[in-house]
C-alpha cells in the first residue's frame, strides 16, 4: 500500500474521536437520537478544525444500515463506502471549482432522484463561500424546500461571504480553535502509535505553531518524523517553525518588566540573528502578557489560561512585578506594533522601538494617578502655597505612556537668612477700610486681566489679617473657586495689593456667605481706572473737578463684557494650548 499521511491515517471516524468540538458533535448526536434532522447544515471555523470530517461522520450516521443512529458499525458496508469516498449517495463537491450557475442547475436536477441504496442523498459542499452570487441564488429554492431524501452539508472558513439568504436556511455550527492542551495530548497518542519519542516541550511547541488547527499539527509531526526519525526534540520544532523557545520569551518579558533595556535589546538581537520569525515573536509576547494580565486579574485561576506547567511558575513570578494598569499599557503598545509590523521596512528596528516603549509604558503613571498625587501634594503643602498649582498643567500635558513616577519633592536644606533692617509689618485692615480696599483692588485687577475681574466681582473680602487676604464666594458662586484659585491669580492679586501699599500678602479663597448689606453691584460698577497718560479733548474738560465728579458717578455704567479680552486672556490661551482646543462660542 502507498504511504498515508498522519492527518488522513488518524482522521476521526466517529463523533467520539473528534477533538475539541464537543459542542457540535453532541448537538448532532442528540438530533439523531431525537429524530430532529434538518435538511441543511453549515459548519464554519478555521482550517484544520474538523468541518469536513464532522460532515462525513454525520453522513455515516444518517446512511448507515438501520440508521440514522450514532453508534454505527465501522465494518458496515455503507459506512466503509463513505469512508473510502465511493458512496453513490454521498457526493462531496468542491465549491471553488464548481461555483457557477450551470453546476448548481445540474445539482438541482440530480437531487430529484431517489438515493441508490441509502436512506438519504447527501451533498457535502466544501468552501461553499466560493460559490458565485448567481449560483447561491439558483440554489435558494432547492435549499429551502428540498426533497425529503436530500440533505445539504456546507463547510466554510469564511461565513461572512455566504449570502444571508443561505445562512437563514441552514443550521449553523461554529467550530473553534482547538486548545493547545488537547492538541498536545492527541499528538502524544499518535507518536506512541508511530513509535516515535518526542519530549513534552516539543509537543507544546508544535501546538503553539499550529495555532489551534489539528491538521496543521499532525502535518508538522509528520514532517518532523521524516526529518528527525524516531526522536524529536524541541530545538527541531523551533527551527522548523521559526519560533523562539519558551524560556527565551520568558527572559525577554522579564527584561521588559524589570526595565532592563540592555538585556531586552540583546535578547531580541540574538533571536533575530537566529532566524526567528519576528512576527511570531511579537505574537508570543502578546500572548504571554495577556496571560499575565488574566492571571493577575483572576487571582491565579489557571482555568482561563492555556499554559504548560513550566509557564505557571513564571506567571506567578512575573505577575508580581507590575500592576494591572502596567500590563494593560504594555499590551496596548504590543498590539499597536502588531498592526504596523506587516508594513514595516525593518521589522527588527520596529521591535526594538517597541521594547523601549513597552519598558516606558511599564513605568508610566496614568493621568488620573498623576492628578491624584498632585492633589495630595497640594493638600499637604497648604492651600496658601500658590507656586505648586502649575504642576498639574505640566503633568497633564505630557503623554501618559511617557510620564515618570511623581513623588513628593524633598524638603530644601535650610539656608542662613541675612537679618533684615526693618521687620515686615503685619497688616490688619478694619472691615470699613476693607470695602474700599476691595473696590480699589477690583479696579486694579480689571486693568491687568478683565477676565479675572469678571470672576472676582462675584466674590467679597472676608478678612485681611496677619498678611493673609481671605476672599470668599457665596455658595451660588462656589464653582468659581476652581477657576480662580491658581498660582497666576495669587501672584496677580498679591502684586496689586503691593501696589496699593500692602506688601508680602498671601491669598486664600474660601466658600463663605457675603456679610449682611454687601452690595455686589457697587463693586461691579467700579470703573476701570483711566491710565495716567490718557488725555481728553472734550470741550467740558475745563470744568472744575468738584463739579465733574458727581456727573461721572451718575453716568458710570458697568464695564461691557469683551469677547476679545476673553479670547486673549493668558489663562484661556494656556488652556487652549494644553487641551489642543478652539473657542467655538463666547457668551457673556
Amino acid at each position: 500500500m502507498s504511504y498515508q499521511v498522519i492527518a488522513r491515517k488518524y482522521r476521526p471516524q466517529r463523533f467520539a474521536d473528534v477533538v475539541g468540538q464537543e459542542h457540535v458533535t453532541q448537538t448532532l448526536a442528540n438530533a439523531i437520537a431525537q429524530k430532529r434532522i434538518a435538511h441543511a447544515y453549515l459548519f464554519c471555523g478555521p482550517r484544520g478544525t474538523g468541518k469536513t470530517t464532522i460532515a462525513r461522520i454525520f453522513a455515516k450516521a444518517l446512511n448507515c444500515t438501520g440508521g440514522p443512529k450514532v453508534d454505527f458499525d465501522d465494518n458496515d458496508t455503507r459506512v466503509q463506502e463513505i469512508t473510502e469516498g465511493r458512496a453513490l449517495d454521498v457526493l462531496e463537491i468542491d465549491g471553488a471549482s464548481n461555483n457557477g450557475v450551470e453546476q448548481v442547475r445540474e445539482l438541482r436536477e440530480t437531487c430529484k432522484y431517489s438515493p441508490a441504496n441509502s436512506q438519504f442523498k447527501i451533498y457535502i459542499i466544501d468552501e461553499v463561500h466560493m460559490l458565485s452570487t448567481a449560483a447561491f441564488n439558483a440554489l435558494l429554492k432547492t435549499l429551502e424546500e428540498p426533497p425529503a431524501h436530500v440533505k445539504f452539508m456546507f463547510a466554510t472558513t469564511d461565513p461572512e461571504k455566504v449570502l444571508p439568504t443561505i445562512l437563514s436556511r441552514c443550521q449553523r455550527f461554529d467550530l473553534r480553535r482547538i486548545p493547545s492542551a488537547l492538541i498536545t495530548k492527541h499528538l502524544a497518542e499518535i507518536a506512541g502509535k508511530e513509535k516515535v519519542t518526542i519530549d513534552a516541550a516539543a509537543l507544546h511547541a508544535i501546538a503553539r505553531g499550529a495555532d489551534g488547527g489539528m491538521r496543521d499539527a499532525e502535518s508538522t509531526l509528520d514532517q518532523l518524523i521524516s526529518f528527525c526519525g524516531d526522536k524529536i526534540e524541541e530545538a527541531d520544532v523551533l527551527s522548523m517553525f521559526g519560533l523562539a523557545a519558551q524560556n527565551q520569551i520568558l527572559k525577554l518579558s522579564h527584561a521588559v518588566l524589570a526595565g532592563e533595556i540592555s538585556t531586552a535589546l540583546t535578547q531580541l538581537d540574538e533571536l533575530a540573528r537566529g532566524g526567528k520569525d519576528l512576527g511570531r515573536l511579537l505574537g508570543d509576547l502578546l500572548n504571554h502578557f495577556r496571560n499575565l494580565l488574566i492571571y493577575q486579574v483572576s487571582k491565579g485561576d489557571l482555568n482561563l489560561l492555556e499554559v504548560s506547567e513550566a509557564e505557571v511558575s513564571a506567571l506567578k513570578e512575573q505577575a508580581s512585578l507590575a500592576t494591572t494598569d502596567a500590563f494593560t499599557r504594555v499590551l496596548e503598545v504590543l498590539a499597536d506594533t502588531e498592526l504596523r509590523l506587516r508594513d514595516a521596512a525593518s521589522k527588527k528596528i520596529l521591535l526594538e522601538v517597541t521594547l523601549l516603549r513597552a519598558i516606558e509604558a511599564r513605568n508610566a503613571l496614568s493621568l488620573d494617578a498623576v492628578l491624584k498625587q498632585l492633589n495630595q501634594l497640594r493638600g499637604q503643602s497648604g492651600a496658601a502655597v500658590a507656586p505648586t498649582a502649575n504642576a498639574p498643567v505640566q503633568a497633564a500635558a505630557r503623554p501618559a505612556q511617557f510620564a515618570a513616577p511623581i513623588s513628593a519633592p524633598p524638603a530644601p536644606t535650610p539656608k542662613p537668612v541675612a537679618p533684615v533692617a526693618e521687620p515686615v509689618p503685619i497688616v490688619a485692615v478694619a472691615s470699613g477700610d476693607l470695602t474700599g480696599l476691595w473696590a480699589n483692588l477690583i479696579a486694579a485687577i480689571g486693568r491687568a486681566s478683565p477676565f479675572t475681574r469678571g470672576y472676582l466681582i462675584d466674590a467679597h473680602p472676608v478678612s485681611f489679617e496677619k498678611n493673609i487676604f481671605i476672599i470668599g464666594f457665596d455658595p451660588e458662586f462656589s464653582d468659581h473657586l476652581g477657576l480662580v484659585d491658581n498660582a497666576r491669580n495669587h501672584t496677580l492679586i498679591a502684586t496689586k495689593l503691593a501696589e496699593l501699599g500692602h506688601h508680602n500678602a498671601l491669598i486664600k479663597f474660601i466658600k463663605a456667605e457675603a456679610p449682611a448689606g454687601w452690595e455686589r453691584k457697587s463693586v461691579a460698577a467700579t470703573p476701570l481706572p483711566v491710565p495716567a497718560t490718557a488725555k481728553t479733548t472734550s470741550p467740558t474738560s475745563s470744568a472744575k473737578p468738584a463739579e465733574a465728579a458727581p456727573a461721572a458717578e451718575k453716568k458710570t455704567a458697568p464695564v461691557a463684557f469683551s469677547k476679545e479680552d476673553f479670547k486673549n486672556d493668558p489663562l484661556i490661551q494656556k488652556a487652549l494650548e494644553i487641551f489642543k482646543g478652539t473657542i467655538v462660542e463666547v457668551r457673556a
